[in-house]
């Protein structure tokens, strides 16, 4: 007998967890580099 397995409803709300990670992360790398340089321009 093979027994159907359900998929869970945990992986959806997980891929949408790592999505709003991967935002916050992008968007705090890219702040970052926009002070880095701004710092780097004043200051040359």
């Amino acid at each position: 007998m093979s027994t159907k397995r359900k998929a869970p409803a945990i992986q959806h709300k997980n891929q949408e967890q790592v999505n709003k990670k991967a935002l916050i992360w992008t968007g705090s790398v890219t702040a970052a580099l926009i002070v880095v340089v701004s710092l780097i321009i004043i200051f040359l």
